[in-house]
């Protein structure tokens, strides 16, 4: 059986040093229970939210660190979905 290789590039760019999003772009926000209260906050974000923040951050013209946690990488999805106007408030 083939296994996944994205994801095992994915862990290790993690602590690349790799940056995520772009040079030019624009600003977004959102979530319900604070990050810092996860269990889980402190590890690796998930590709799901690397694959997104990388939408985000390149529409908001933003670089950010690709070694975020989980709970960090929810907070810079908030920010940056108030930033674009992605966010769930319609503004």
């Amino acid at each position: 059986m083939p296994t996944d290789d994205n994801s095992t590039q994915n862990d290790s760019a993690q602590s690349s040093g790799e940056t995520l999003g772009a040079k030019n772009a624009e600003p977004a926000s959102s979530a319900e229970k604070d990050p810092s209260d996860w269990v889980t906050g402190d590890e690796p974000m998930t590709g799901a939210q690397r694959s997104y923040l990388d939408s985000l951050a390149r529409q908001a013209g933003e670089e950010l660190s690709a070694d975020l946690t989980k709970a960090e990488a929810s907070e810079q999805i908030d920010r940056l979905q108030d930033e674009t106007g992605h966010g769930n408030s319609g503004s």
